[in-house]
């Protein structure tokens, strides 16, 4: 049996110009963002088929047991296993830490932990930034997802990193060096809320990514973002700047589609700030999932009390990418 262990990822910055609708027409995108300690992990077993009246056993939140991959439902599971050609004879199963639709980038790691593991079970490996652009090509062009670029190189890569996206094939990844005080000091101002609505990040993606020149000038700002984030980073300045570079990201992007906020998430947002939230911003495409919180350490407490309701997700920075955890 062959286990892997993809994490998933709070992105910061650039969100949007990772799409090649965006870069591929007004020059490179970028993301600033980091993989999080809460990951998918995809199991590949053999399977003695002759012994079944099926040859494919997968699981998620359900169980197909099929006799060929033509009739799995799934279509990421059917692609991922048509791309590895294997047709027959293996078990697979999915768990993941936290639900899907939360804009933590689950549907990418999900992809890079499979395509990863069935890799690993052909006795086969790949370096991870190659894992990741075939998890895009298989996305964005066998799946036909509206999705961006950043999710599966933050899975597969792991970090925090700054992303440069030239093209779909040129894919540029580094790293923030900060130091372990540093890393630290900037995770202890992520707060986290799980805001209960669920939505599918391609069915708001599409509603803006689809009409692009009239939000060229948005989305450049978003890019430019990503510098100024890194540079507050970097040059050791006071993070009152990284969150407030936040809070006007989400100003940004909540004006990019109708979709992307509702009257419940508005609410959450303005009794957080009211809070000591110096910053936030909702995570992926929009229009539900989770939502990040900028807040001085003293002030967590209560930004936590005046959304009592919401589900708080612990999380640390900085996770490894994809890799094998059994084999």
């Amino acid at each position: 049996m062959v286990i892997t262990q993809t994490p998933f990822r709070v992105s910061f910055f650039g969100g949007g110009t990772d799409y090649p609708e965006y870069f591929e027409k007004f020059g490179s995108g970028a993301a600033l963002g980091t993989a999080i300690d809460h990951s998918a992990f995809l199991s590949v077993s053999r399977f003695y088929s002759r012994l079944f009246d099926y040859s494919i056993r997968i699981a998620y939140r359900k169980v197909e047991c099929v006799r060929s991959i033509e009739e799995i439902e799934h279509a990421p599971f059917r692609e991922c296993l048509r791309a590895s050609g294997i047709t027959t004879g293996v078990e697979i199963n999915y768990s993941g830490e936290l639900p899907s639709f939360s804009g933590l980038g689950s549907s990418s790691s999900f992809v890079v932990g499979l395509l990863n593991a069935l890799q690993a079970f052909q006795g086969r490996t790949q370096r991870p930034l190659d894992l990741a652009l075939e998890a895009i090509r298989l996305e964005q062009e066998t799946l036909r997802e509206t999705v961006g670029c950043q999710d599966q190189v933050f899975a597969a890569v792991g970090g925090l990193r700054v992303v440069e996206f030239r093209s779909r094939e040129d894919i540029v990844v580094d790293t923030v060096p900060l130091n372990p005080a540093r890393m630290r000091f900037l995770e202890s101002h992520l707060l986290l809320m799980h805001t209960g609505i669920k939505r599918r990040a391609a069915d708001v993606a599409v509603q803006y990514v689809t009409r692009l020149d009239g939000r060229k000038a948005t989305l450049k700002r978003m890019r430019e973002m990503v510098d100024e984030g890194y540079r507050v980073l970097t040059n050791n300045q006071s993070l009152t700047g990284f969150g407030e570079l936040l809070d006007e990201a989400w100003q940004l992007k909540r004006s990019l589609a109708p979709s992307i906020t509702a009257p419940e998430i508005e609410d959450y947002y303005r009794r957080g700030k009211e809070a000591g939230a110096i910053g936030g911003k909702l995570l992926g495409a929009g229009g539900g999932g989770c939502m990040l919180f900028f807040v001085p350490p003293e002030r967590r407490e209560a930004v936590r009390a005046s959304l009592g309701e919401l589900e708080e997700i612990p999380v640390h920075i900085n996770a490894p990418g994809s890799r094998v955890i059994h084999a």
